[in-house]
């Protein structure tokens, strides 16, 4: 563990696996004590919290169905009661789903708008006052999806571009009072989801030879750019969504792989009718 984050107080949505893991994990490396969120994926969020304690840090897993605004703000209420206030909001939480759109349901489309969108503009609206207390940071999670197209996207892309805005919007109604907010769209890194709905066969460096630099990120390396964005070094970000994805869409693609269907399905055992 080393000090650069001592003293801060962070929040965590979507910390039971992947990318939120991830990060909840490297601001407790920094000193940060951590309040780790998730819905599903309580085993990962209590194995980060030990591993934390462990380490001799400080944090607690919180459980929120976030396809509702009543858990958002109650995890909001006892994320600073265990704080005892906050420095940093990670909004991580999300879900995926890719379908065409002729087959896209009112239910699905109306979930990933719920998780993905409505719950963190409620959880930073449960939150501003407490930030802006402590001169806080936002960071919230995109994706490549907000800034190029891929076929059975439309609806998770959208909540993902919806982000984007919001966080240029939102930096700009914050800015005045203290509160700093910032994005990150993550190009390709390997989580546990893409291991369950691929039976666990991934050829890791097949993935990386499409990728300029040559290897799929992992969790890490979007953690690595949270908890600096969330650090005084970047007190003069403001409003941006940083790419970090190895060079994907610096590459101008000519191919036809966009009139081919996706050969996987992502969404299930989350997403109703995936």
């Amino acid at each position: 563990m080393d000090d650069s984050m001592a003293g801060k107080r962070v929040l965590v949505t979507g910390a039971g696996t992947g990318i939120g893991r991830g990060i909840a994990l490297e601001f407790a490396r920094r000193g940060a004590a951590v309040a780790l969120h998730y819905s599903r994926s309580g085993s990962g969020a209590v194995a980060a919290v030990g591993e934390i304690r462990r380490a001799g840090g400080r944090a607690e897993a919180f459980q929120a169905d976030f396809a509702q605004v009543g858990p958002v703000r109650k995890l909001a209420e006892r994320s600073v009661e265990f704080l005892g206030g906050l420095d940093v909001l990670v909004n991580n939480a999300g879900i995926t789903m890719n379908r065409p759109i002729e087959k896209t349901t009112e239910e699905q489309f109306d979930l990933l708008y719920a998780v993905n969108v409505r719950a963190p503009y409620f959880l930073c609206q449960a939150l501003v006052s407490e930030l802006e207390k402590s001169g806080g940071v936002i960071v919230n999670i995109s994706s490549v999806h907000a800034c190029r197209g891929y076929v059975e996207h439309s609806v998770y892309a959208g909540t993902r571009g919806a982000i984007v805005s919001f966080t240029r919007q939102l930096a700009v109604e914050l800015a005045p009072r203290g509160v700093r907010v910032v994005g990150i769209a993550p190009g390709a890194v390997l989580v546990e989801n893409h291991y369950a709905i691929s039976g666990g066969d991934i050829d890791e460096q097949a993935m990386g030879r499409k990728i300029p630099a040559g290897f799929v990120g992992k969790p890490a390396d979007i953690a690595a750019v949270a908890v600096f964005l969330a650090s005084p070094g970047a007190r003069y970000i403001v409003g941006q969504t940083i790419v970090v994805d190895g060079g994907t869409i610096s590459w101008l693609p000519f191919g036809e792989q966009f009139r081919q269907p996706m050969g996987v399905q992502f969404g299930k055992g989350y997403v109703p009718g995936a």
